[in-house]
């Protein structure tokens, strides 16, 4: 009883043929959910911060702080 031959001719190929439609699927799946699970969720939390935020009330804020170094505080 003898072992068969491996079939070395045409391997890749075979494989490739398996293996390949597999990894687009994963790698699309993989992006999708990336996509819905953190693009969008980032995208829809800043469009909620600046749709109130205000600018010139926050500069203002920093500079009465004292953030700024070339910027003095009004009425000083």
């Amino acid at each position: 009883m003898s072992l068969p031959k491996p079939m070395m001719r045409g391997l890749l190929a075979k494989r490739l043929r398996f293996h390949l439609p597999i990894a687009f699927g994963v790698s699309i799946l993989s992006a999708l959910v990336f996509k819905y699970t953190v693009t969008e969720p980032r995208k829809k939390a800043y469009a909620d911060f600046y749709k109130h935020y205000d600018a010139d009330k926050e500069f203002n804020a920093m500079r009465e702080a004292g953030v700024f170094e070339s910027v003095r505080p009004i009425g000083k």
